[in-house]
């Protein structure tokens, strides 16, 4: 209820970077967000998370064969795969065992893509009262966040970059929404169990002020790593 989608700009870019477009593999697929928006460009998807929770919670699709298996072993064959996309997952990996099992699984010319986005963007005043939140709860983000506010720009391809153009989610929102996708931030989930308060009331009343009745649009722009082997 409370995540933003990709756009499907992405995904078609990515699948027009590939010479062909039979089989992607969505690795850390999670709820199959982007295992499901593949479908629409390559005839088969496997999709693999690490955690069988998630997997088991995925929505089911013809086109999708949903696993159980690590980012750095896949278990799919050599020279298999024309895509491999992780969203807002990489800096979770063992990042050099899984660009090794990346890399043996793609086919000649193959495409790899991850991305991530941080903070959403409203306008100047919501975004202040946002970061103050974000600020208040730094200690309880783990440390693979600052990967993720760095835009990924610290992870070297070890094959050559694919020029992308810049991508966005966006949504529309109302302030209640906000609040309630602030309060699913694993770093809030944290502080409210270690400190028994709710560190989104601190701000609850001051973002309502500064969003007002409307709806507004809400925007998160995506820092995207591609290359080809």
């Amino acid at each position: 209820m409370f995540r933003p989608t990709y756009p499907i700009a992405l995904f078609e870019f990515l699948a027009d970077c590939c010479e062909r477009r039979e089989h992607a593999w969505d690795c850390a697929t999670g709820n199959g967000q982007t295992a499901r928006a593949l479908t629409q460009f390559f005839t088969r998807i496997t999709a693999t998370d690490a955690s069988a929770a998630q997997v088991r919670a995925a929505e089911v699709h013809a086109q999708i064969d949903y696993r159980v298996a690590a980012a750095e072993a896949s278990g799919l064959a050599d020279c298999s795969v024309d895509l491999v996309t992780v969203s807002q997952a990489l800096h979770w990996f063992e990042i050099d065992r899984f660009f090794d099992e990346a890399q043996r699984v793609l086919v000649p010319g193959g495409v790899l893509a991850a991305w991530s986005y941080a903070l959403c963007r409203v306008d100047a005043a919501c975004d202040a009262v946002i970061a103050s939140l974000y600020e208040s709860v730094d200690a309880c983000w783990p440390p693979e966040r600052h990967i993720v506010e760095d835009g990924y720009r610290g992870i070297q391809l070890p094959m050559p970059a694919i020029a992308a153009p810049p991508f966005e989610m966006s949504a529309q929102w109302s302030a209640e929404t906000m609040l309630g996708y602030v309060r699913t931030w694993s770093a809030c989930q944290r502080s409210l169990r270690e400190s028994g308060r709710d560190p989104v009331d601190a701000i609850e009343s001051n973002l309502r002020t500064a969003w007002g009745a409307e709806v507004r649009e809400v925007r998160w722009p995506l820092a995207l790593l591609a290359g080809r082997v």
